[in-house]
């Protein structure tokens, strides 16, 4: 997938008013990511997201910890300039959604195994009991 495609996908699932706002959440949400998945997943992911945006997933933020789904949005809007959780939330279901469809299914999962509960719905992939 090439960059601008990306982005362009990010930008209209975020409902962003320019491609730098989409451009800004992704790579704050990418490089969240990249500190929670580790090994081939990580590096097949990176393999399917455009050379900028594999760069900051394989070059993350180093966690501490897993953080559940509600510690990541807090994480995200802590990070993006005038965000609140409820814009977070938007701005991490718009670029996980994207990686997800660009991932497919099958990498989807194994990235969503590597995670806390919950984040399925984040990737809007929400799984059925």
């Amino acid at each position: 997938m090439r960059a601008e495609t990306f982005l362009a996908q990010v930008q209209e699932r975020g409902k962003y008013s320019t491609p730098q706002k989409a451009e800004r959440a992704a790579r704050t949400v990418l490089a969240l990511l990249g500190a929670h998945l580790v090994g081939e997943v990580r590096a097949e992911l990176a393999a399917r997201l455009p050379e900028s945006f594999a760069l900051i997933l394989l070059n993350p933020l180093r966690a501490t910890e897993p953080l559940p789904p509600e510690r990541f949005l807090r994480a995200t809007a802590a990070w993006i300039e005038g965000a609140t959780e409820q814009t977070a939330a938007s701005d991490v279901k718009a670029v996980l959604s994207v990686a997800a469809d660009a991932a497919g299914e099958d990498l989807t999962n194994r990235v969503l195994l590597q995670l806390p509960p919950g984040y399925d719905l984040l990737f809007g992939r929400p799984q059925h009991p």
